[in-house]
């Protein structure tokens, strides 16, 4: 009979790869490297999550915000350019770090016909999308394509933080965030 799975323990692992895959990368990754890393055993690795495959989902799920409690006392549009700006401005942590690199290295994984990571990648991109998109429709009738915006700032400050962390330019980056999101967001003029 399998051991039960320690749920610590099991936690301590996912954050570990995060950390690794964030150091040396998801290309070239292999289990007993990692294992290493981890002060495991790649057969332990796989007692706990089955696949490598498996093993990365789960450790990239632990990394993703509640994204609709981002939105959740947001009521008009200076707002949510405000908590946008804000949240593009976040200090720079190692944490954030790795697991951005994390995100944007399994997205482009993504990309490639017949990847396991095509589900978690579309998932990661619709929530968000989603969530912004609804707010956009629950407090501004003036956006005429809130999908279509919501489209817009996501990808396009998914580009500007890949961009940040490839030429750590963060200056000239955070003032291409707050162009973008002023742009796709513009107020509207006050009445008269």
């Amino acid at each position: 009979m399998p051991r039960p799975l320690d749920r610590a323990r099991r936690a301590e692992l996912l954050a570990g790869v995060i950390a690794y895959i964030g150091e040396y990368g998801l290309t070239e990754l292999s289990l007993r490297p990692l294992a290493d890393y981890l002060g495991t055993s790649s057969r332990m690795l796989i007692h706990y999550f089955g696949t490598k495959e498996a093993m990365l989902i789960a450790a990239l799920e632990t990394q993703r915000p509640d994204i609709p409690a981002m939105f959740a006392d947001v009521a008009d549009l200076p707002t949510l350019r405000r908590r946008l700006i804000e949240s593009f401005s976040v200090n720079i942590t190692t944490e954030w770090v790795a697991s951005t690199r994390v995100l944007h290295q399994v997205l482009g994984v993504a990309t490639i016909p017949g990847s396991p990571f095509r589900s978690y990648g579309e998932d990661a991109v619709h929530v968000l999308v989603a969530a912004l998109t609804d707010v956009l429709r629950g407090f501004d009738p003036t956006v005429p394509d809130p999908e279509s915006t919501a489209t817009l700032l996501v990808s396009g400050v998914r580009g500007l933080l890949q961009d940040r962390l490839v030429t750590g330019d963060t200056a000239r980056v955070s003032r291409a965030a707050r162009l973008l999101i002023t742009q796709s967001l513009p107020l509207p003029a006050p009445d008269r």
